[in-house]
Parts: C-alpha cells; structure tokens; sequence
C-alpha cells in the first residue's frame, strides 16, 4: 500500500537521500556525472518548505520511496521535481504523488498541472502522456554547462535547439 503524506522538517533526513538522487538523474540527462549529496539535498527540500512548497512523500511498507514538490502560482501548479526509487517504479507511486498535484490544481479550479521536463527524460515523458500531458507549453533556454554534453538537436517550428 502506497501511503502519500504532506512532507514536515522532520522528514528531511529520509527524503534528502531521494532528492540528492534526482539530481544525479537529472544531470545524467545532460550527460554530467556527478555524485549523490545529501546536504545539498536536505538543504533543498528546507528551502522548499521555507517557501511554503507544498511537498509530500510517498511510503510503502514504512519505507520511503518517492517524492513531489510543488510550487503554486495561484491558480496554476507546477510539478518541480517528481521522484519515485527505481526498484519501485511502475507500482503506482508516482501516480499517487501527481494526483496530489492535481487535487491541488482542481482546489484552485484549474484542469491541468504544469511539468518541468528534461527533453531527454523520457521516462516522465511518457508517464506525463499517459495522463493526458501532450502539449508543449513552453520552452526555455539556457547557456551550456560546464562539461555539459550537447549532442542533439531538437527542431520546434522553425528553431532548432541543442540539447
């Protein structure tokens, strides 16, 4: 049973693994290696709550397996980071997670949440599909990185991007 619960402080110790996690994937989208730090992802998810994001946390058999930050610009919802463990993907996690944020959409009389999304992410893009997300709502743009490997192109209309 997946159990889904607003995050406290007093979470942070269990879910900064999680976030420092994400961040690794994330930066391994974009082709950089790097290492898990769970500081910089404790600081994180204090930041978020400092901000007032709302942030919940998913548990299955006492032990926690993903993570939903939020952050509302009434009426619209953003999904910041969605993260659910690798061994427990495909089990409804996430899905549990991304109702709270259209539960939260819906409280505001909006039908839809926004989703930051890695072009390379094809995971979540896919798992965005599956719940009715298939229109492209913006794109942003950004200087390379430093060690960033940029090794497609994507075409938008008449622009092409690297990525």
């Amino acid at each position: 049973m997946i159990e889904i619960e607003k995050m406290t402080e007093a979470a942070i110790p269990w879910i900064a693994p999680l976030v420092a996690q994400f961040r690794v994937t994330l930066k391994a989208l974009k082709g950089i290696v790097a290492c898990p730090n769970e500081n910089d992802g404790a600081a994180e998810l204090k930041e978020y709550l400092d901000a007032g994001f709302p942030v919940f946390t998913a548990r299955q058999e006492d032990s926690y397996c993903g993570y939903m930050v939020c952050r509302v610009d009434e009426p619209c919802v953003w999904v910041e980071s969605l993260y659910v463990l690798p061994e427990v993907r495909r089990q409804g996690v996430a899905s549990a997670l991304f109702h709270k944020a259209e539960e939260i959409a819906a409280a505001y009389g909006e039908d839809t949440v926004y989703n930051y999304v890695h072009p390379n992410n094809q995971g979540i893009i896919e798992f965005l599909k599956s719940k009715g997300y298939t229109v492209l709502n913006l794109i942003e743009l950004r200087k390379p990185y430093a060690g960033e490997k940029l090794t497609r192109k994507i075409q938008v209309d008449e622009n092409r991007f690297d990525f």
